[in-house]
């Protein structure tokens, strides 16, 4: 019952709202422009939308949380609360890549120190379980700064990120409830109630972007969730759950926004530029240069992600170091095989 509330007080606020701040960011001139190097859109499209998912999910949660118990919860949402912030500013008047990674930096802390919602162990990938604090404290640090980039790298064509988002919320949470635990399904159904509802605005034609505000609350919440995800103790689990491997399990749900981030951070640094530079060359500029519509193009990606994260169920039981080579496989033949097509047209469709 509390999860249906989660989602259906989410959707109903971003969808019933969300017309309303079209019209406010309309009269108080909050505008993405198009001209940027990397952006598709040819038109003023209002921007900020990501209040409307930073209200909806909040509010859902508290509504439907279900213990006096907040545990970590006491520490996401000043992190959230953060992240927002920077966002709303950088969505304003802009702010330096610099001071963001501070931002992000500061959460990651927050998170990994204080709410101690961090990687402890690789859980097999390569033999490598149980990792010392240096190394715990480190990758969950680097975890944090890449995956809230991610999502906010790949806020680049109409419902991408919301998309994307809304996939990953919704993977998590059917996992956590399935395992019983409440508090992190609510957070998981409220999210994906909140992006479902933006996406009715988002989705090409977009009438609203969700901009930074949204796409680094999301960012969070889906990192925090993965991690979760990643150290949930394995004798509570169902029998049945113990042999879907839990990193490979979270990595296939980010598979999309893990993959585009990671490879266009390597592709600018190879070229010798910022890799927070403004291109045109994500995955999902390549789609559309392919001659694929907005549309066609978010299609594709949903369902590889999709498609990613029933590989990674499907093959329990097998061992977590091949598996994670068959993922990385996947993965690395899908996109050299889409950059080795020509491409015949270099415009949107």
């Amino acid at each position: 019952m509390a999860i249906a509330a989660a989602i259906m007080i989410s959707f109903f606020i971003v969808l019933f709202a969300t017309p309303s701040f079209i019209k406010v960011a309309e009269l108080k001139n909050l505008f993405d422009e198009p001209g940027d190097q990397r952006k598709l859109h040819k038109t003023r499209i209002p921007s900020m939308g990501g209040i409307m998912i930073f209200a909806g999910t909040l509010f859902s949660f508290f509504i439907c949380f279900p213990s006096e118990d907040i545990g970590y919860i006491k520490f996401l949402v000043p992190s959230i609360l953060v992240l927002f912030f920077i966002g709303i500013k950088d969505d304003i008047i802009g702010t330096a890549p610099v001071k963001k990674l501070l931002g992000h930096l500061l959460v990651a802390f927050i998170m990994v120190l204080m709410a101690e919602v961090k990687i402890t162990s690789l859980y097999g990938i390569f033999e490598v379980r149980e990792l010392p604090d240096w190394a715990s404290i480190s990758l969950s640090i680097f975890t944090y700064v890449v995956i809230i980039n991610a999502f906010n790298l790949i806020d680049g064509v109409d419902g991408l990120a919301a998309g994307v988002g809304c996939i990953a919320a919704t993977s998590f949470g059917i996992w956590f409830l399935l395992l019983g635990s409440m508090v992190d399904a609510i957070i998981a159904f409220s999210l994906a109630g909140s992006l479902l509802g933006f996406l009715r605005f988002n989705f090409h034609p977009a009438n609203i972007f969700m901009g930074d505000s949204g796409s680094l609350t999301v960012g969070l919440i889906i990192c925090v969730l993965a991690i979760r995800v990643i150290e949930f103790r394995p004798d509570v689990m169902p029998v049945e759950m113990k042999f879907i491997s839990k990193p490979i399990f979270a990595m296939a749900v980010l598979s999309y926004p893990l993959l585009d981030t990671l490879r266009i951070f390597v592709y600018r640094m190879l070229k010798g530029t910022s890799p927070f530079t403004a291109d045109k060359n994500h995955i999902h500029h390549r789609l559309i240069f392919l001659g694929l519509s907005h549309a066609q193009t978010v299609g594709v990606i949903y369902l590889f992600n999709v498609s990613l994260i029933a590989y990674s169920i499907l093959v329990k039981g097998l061992n977590t170091s091949y598996t994670f080579i068959i993922l990385a496989a996947i993965v690395f033949i899908a996109m050299g095989g889409l950059f080795l097509i020509p491409v015949k047209q270099k415009k949107q469709t």
